[in-house]
């Protein structure tokens, strides 16, 4: 199987398990492995010794396939935007007529990545750039022609500040939570030239030669994941149910999506439901209290949880049940229904609770 079947083979398993892209939060990790197609490298030889003297050839020089590997470490803002520090490795064979040798990079880069959450169903997509610093060696590097001259065993690493883009989608695994598999194309360019000594044959002479490299692009495909630590657990995959009905009153749960106060297809069918049952009771009040989870500062989602509320109210009107039947009120982050500290994301506290008396 090539890469290309198996990337498609993997995609197609994967779906049936993707969950709802979600924000990076915090610290998470990275890594990824593919090719790296370099283009042609121009490098031009400087060849001497005694009175013979040779310089400025140019050797356009391209290359095969070779791998690419990175690892990153970073922190998400949790509104798309994220930095990262990134180790990066690639390692390509010359090829072609009169040229011998290999090519390795390595070295940090620093990457600033911004997600496009909720903009596609079932995968994310994002864009970054960054820059950095390589280092480049130099394998027997060997090029030239006789009776011009050959550049023989050149073997060094020089230092270069480099630059990249990046484009690609992640796609979050609902099995593993802040868990997601990337899939991303990189353009990598090298700053300046470098210098590689070697030894220099005119002939049957042999000196101290050099290859002055003065580009150096790549193009990269990389498979790869994220890993978000503390992501919690997402909401239980059975549908929520109504509350059982007492002597007194009936109650209904209504769950939201993080940070929403839009209503699902199933909180629809929910508040539908309670609608229906209004009408074959003789109730008092109904009343619709809105919550939250603790994620956000108390004042923002005290204004949500009104704006939930609302949300509920205006669909039982919807559904036939009088407006001035109806009290609304936000509890904001208070009386949660699992309780938790500070900051956490939990669905079951993202409600609204409708009881009829």
């Amino acid at each position: 199987m090539n890469f290309r079947n198996a990337l498609v083979a993997a995609t197609i398993l994967a779906l049936p398990v993707a969950a709802t892209a979600q924000p990076i939060t915090g610290l998470y990790v990275g890594g990824g492995a593919g090719v790296n197609i370099m283009t042609s490298q121009n490098f031009k030889l400087n060849l001497g010794g005694g009175a013979v003297t040779t310089g400025g050839n140019g050797n356009g020089v391209s290359s095969d396939l070779g791998p690419a590997f990175n690892l990153s470490l970073g922190y998400g803002l949790g509104n798309g935007l994220r930095a990262e520090l990134e180790g990066l490795y690639t390692n390509n064979q010359f090829s072609g007529n009169h040229v011998s040798g290999r090519e390795q990079k390595y070295g940090p880069m620093v990457n600033l990545v911004y997600d496009f959450v909720g903009l596609v169903p079932v995968v994310q997509p994002y864009v970054g750039v960054g820059v950095g610093y390589l280092w480049v060696n130099e394998q027997n590097l060997s090029t030239g022609i006789q009776p011009n001259g050959v550049l023989t065993a050149a073997n060094n690493t020089e230092g270069s500040f480099a630059y990249q883009g990046i484009v690609g989608v992640s796609m979050p695994m609902a099995s593993m939570p802040g868990l997601s598999l990337t899939l991303d194309y990189r353009f990598l360019g090298l700053a300046g030239n470098r210098t590689y000594d070697g030894a220099g044959v005119i002939g049957t002479r042999t000196f101290p030669a050099s290859a002055r490299s003065t580009n150096n692009y790549n193009n990269m495909i990389m498979v790869g994941f994220t890993y978000n630590f503390g992501r919690a657990a997402p909401p239980p995959p059975a549908a929520p149910v109504a509350v059982a009905p007492s002597p007194v009153s009936r109650s209904y749960l209504v769950f939201f999506d993080w940070d929403k106060a839009t209503l699902t297809d199933r909180a629809r069918q929910i508040v539908s439901e309670a609608a229906a049952n209004s009408t074959k009771v003789q109730y008092t009040a109904i009343e619709v209290n809105g919550y939250t989870d603790t994620s956000g500062s108390a004042k923002y989602n005290m204004g949500l949880s009104v704006r939930r509320a609302q949300a509920v109210a205006a669909e039982l009107v919807k559904d036939g049940v009088p407006k001035a039947a109806i009290a609304i009120q936000g509890f904001g982050e208070t009386r949660l229904l699992v309780p938790t500290g500070p900051n956490v994301r939990e669905p079951q506290n993202r409600r609204v609770e409708i009881i009829i008396k």
